[in-house]
């Protein structure tokens, strides 16, 4: 799993968490329309109109916002209908038995589902997290706004929660609530990770204060917005905590990675407890991206650093034998798409590259090039279970500009990710249309 400000995990499917695949099953399979490979479109190409939400009934999938048993796709970024238009807003692409289904699909905009601050809509509206923060079986969302502040004292609370129900996100977002008990000096309040930290089931957030500290919010959250329970910020390690989170030692308490600064540069494990993320497991070497995943050497979870030198293996956290892996490329995922319960490593930023997991570590023989149809710029958008078959898949976009992009979703199956040909392909551009 990649260490990224991105979609969360249910830790009642810790199982599937940790090798990123979800349990979802049965459903309905998309038309061939929908899953026909697509070449990059340009966003002022006509799209079909959305078809409905499938109703859920509530499920532990992760990501499933409707709870209907299939995880669905979020997308932050969106082609523009012209280079310098206004985002369009968040995408969510809702999934079936046979993965993510491009005309099943909702925009939401700050416009319809942000909450007013002092009577001003935010013009920023980004998916920030997610998982099920009132442990009501539906997916919710964490947005990051820009709610008006002069300057003075403490900023306000950025973050907004979207409720999941069987429709998907319905209504407008309520504002996080951040006690002030629990914020520490005049930092925004960002940088939201969810994990259940103290072992109680439900899901908790952590988030940046300032000067070495986290605010560690309870869960679970009234739909108003605020936590169970919120004490004084925890002494932390670095400056940014970074998700998703893991049960790294498998001790039934999940943990996470937090960074010394934003940008580039060294992190720690940091370990979680009764008392939420409390105690600094190992310090990982300098980087540009982490990967969490089962890589093999030990009984423990296992951390891939990448730099543009290499990438720094860590392995069975939080003791963290080491190794070295000469390999091109500083962006990182991790997911288990054959299956064998090892994690293969994805590596992107100079192409994207499959690594088989082997019992002693990701190995560059027999690695996977995914080439997508589509011309451009290829990033990895995340990996997960969207086809219920308990193998991971791997979603990419490939965009060439603000106004012409492809997603493509590769299924893993028990002899590993299919990179020959995307299951399904389809352009963001689709959500322009109303």
């Amino acid at each position: 799993m990649r260490v990224r400000r991105s979609t969360l995990t249910s830790t009642t499917a810790l199982g599937c968490l940790l090798l990123l695949a979800a349990c979802g099953q049965g459903g309905t399979a998309p038309t061939t329309e929908d899953t026909a490979p697509t070449p990059l479109r340009a966003a002022q190409a006509p799209a079909p109109a959305p078809l409905p939400v499938p109703r859920g009934d509530g499920s532990e999938v992760p990501d499933d916002f409707n709870g209907d048993g299939h995880r669905d796709l979020v997308l932050d970024d969106l082609v523009k209908a012209q280079s310098h238009a206004d985002d369009a807003g968040i995408g969510i692409v809702y999934g079936s038995s046979r993965g993510p289904v491009p005309g099943t699909r909702q925009l939401l905009t700050p416009k319809k589902y942000a909450a007013p601050t002092d009577g001003q809509l935010p013009a920023v509206f980004e998916a920030e997290a997610s998982c099920d923060l009132d442990g009501d079986g539906f997916t919710d969302l964490v947005v990051t706004t820009d709610p008006p502040y002069d300057g003075q004292g403490r900023p306000p609370v950025p973050l907004q929660l979207l409720f999941g129900s069987p429709s998907g996100p319905v209504g407008r977002a309520v504002p996080l609530t951040v006690p002030e008990r629990a914020r520490y000096g005049n930092d925004w309040p960002e940088r939201p990770v969810c994990g259940d930290f103290d072992g109680d089931d439900a899901q908790d957030l952590v988030l940046h204060a300032s000067a070495g500290r986290l605010s560690y919010l309870r869960g679970p959250f009234t739909r108003k917005g605020a936590p169970r329970q919120a004490g004084a910020p925890l002494t932390s390690p670095g400056e940014a905590p970074t998700g998703p989170a893991a049960d790294v030692d498998r001790d039934g308490y999940d943990d996470l990675v937090v960074r010394a600064s934003t940008g580039p540069g060294e992190a720690s494990v940091v370990l979680g407890g009764p008392d939420g993320p409390t105690r600094t497991g190992v310090t990982l070497p300098d980087g540009v991206d982490i990967a969490l995943g089962a890589f093999g050497r030990g009984k423990a979870l296992d951390a891939a650093v990448g730099a543009t030198g290499g990438t720094a293996m860590r392995y069975d956290l939080p003791t963290a034998a080491r190794s070295t892996l000469d390999l091109p490329g500083s962006t990182l995922d991790a997911a288990d798409f054959d299956g064998d319960g090892l994690s293969e490593l994805v590596s992107s930023g100079n192409g994207v590259r499959v690594l088989p997991g082997r019992a002693t570590g990701p190995t560059t023989a027999g690695a996977v090039t995914v080439r997508p149809a589509a011309t451009g710029t290829t990033q990895v958008l995340t990996t997960g279970d969207f086809d219920g078959d308990d193998l991971a898949d791997l979603v990419v976009r490939t965009y060439r500009g603000d106004t012409q992009d492809a997603v493509a979703v590769y299924r893993g199956t028990e002899k590993g990710l299919v990179a020959a040909e995307a299951a399904v392909t389809f352009s963001t551009s689709a959500f322009l249309t109303p």
